[in-house]
């Protein structure tokens, strides 16, 4: 028997639908519109979506190629933009890789053991994430000035004090890889032991495996935490050189000399990596998003 859809539901499905889409356009369009200036010749951020005469030099410029001004002059790149993104990714990974060895090794800790100050020392972690990183730069500033004196690769205009600063913001990520340990089952653990396992033995073939979604959650957000950190990086690298991709961005727009379309070449550029490393971790992310929010 067939089903009759009333006319008034037909309405309401109609009305979603089109909802949607328009939500859909509103989201996708200002990444139209940086497409759009990436592609006009000149440096103008007004006009139309659909621009009238298309161009690669903003994109030249952006991979460091030399393209042919309007008055027959070659125009060199204005900043090493490459260089920046390569700083990032290498200051997003290594970081990233830090924060996630000591974020899951603490929350084994919390989760597993039972010590004095435990709880305390969760409530000062998580009251400790409420405070942006921003209120300390000045702290932040003459912590690494002074270490630098002692030891120079650690000091300012350093990618690695850089690494070592990201590294300190894990309280978040702590909290998250403890809630899932505490919905994985202690048998595990116990069986392990029966068989001759230590608990070190324990934690790293029989824990870490089950934890590898909440794992790959975790080195996404602090990966891309580090890519589009801004405040703390200005402060600590000063050479052009050094800069990371978020910093040297801020270069594109100096008073009077706005490189509206090279700079939209650059953000699309420099999303590129992580638009492939959302693709190549969906899956993991998905499921460890939505795993520990059941126990049993």
């Amino acid at each position: 028997m067939a089903i009759v859809t009333p006319r008034s539901q037909r309405w309401r499905l109609l009305a979603t639908h089109a909802a949607l889409i328009g939500f859909i356009t509103l989201t996708m369009l200002p990444l139209l519109m940086i497409v759009s200036i990436s592609l006009r010749p000149g440096n103008f951020a007004g006009g139309s979506l659909i621009p009238t005469a298309l161009t690669l030099d903003h994109w030249k410029l952006a991979l460091g190629i030399a393209v042919m001004g309007p008055d027959g002059q070659w125009q060199q790149p204005a900043f090493p933009v490459l260089q920046w993104i390569a700083n990032s990714m290498k200051v997003a990974l290594v970081s990233a890789a830090v924060a996630l060895l000591l974020s899951v090794t603490a929350a084994y800790a919390f989760a597993r053991m039972r010590f004095r100050g435990r709880g305390l020392t969760l409530d000062a972690l998580l009251l400790l994430q409420m405070f942006p990183s921003v209120l300390a730069l000045v702290a932040i500033y003459a912590l690494f000035d002074r270490i630098g004196e002692w030891v120079p690769w650690l000091g300012l205009n350093s990618h690695w004090s850089l690494v070592l600063a990201y590294s300190g913001g894990i309280a978040q990520h702590i909290w998250l890889i403890k809630g899932y340990f505490e919905s994985l089952p202690v048998e595990l653990e116990e069986a392990a032991a029966v068989d001759g396992a230590t608990p070190l033995q324990a934690f790293t073939h029989v824990l870490l495996p089950l934890a590898g979604p909440i794992l790959a959650v975790v080195f996404v957000l602090a990966f891309l935490g580090a890519m589009i950190e801004y405040p703390v990086a200005s402060v600590l690298l000063h050479d052009e050189a050094q800069l990371t991709l978020a910093v040297g961005s801020r270069l594109f727009l100096f008073n009077q000399r706005y490189l509206w379309g090279d700079f939209a070449a650059t953000a699309i550029l420099a999303g590129l990596p992580l638009t492939l490393l959302f693709m190549v971790t969906q899956r993991w992310l998905v499921s460890g998003l939505s795993a520990g929010a059941v126990k049993g």
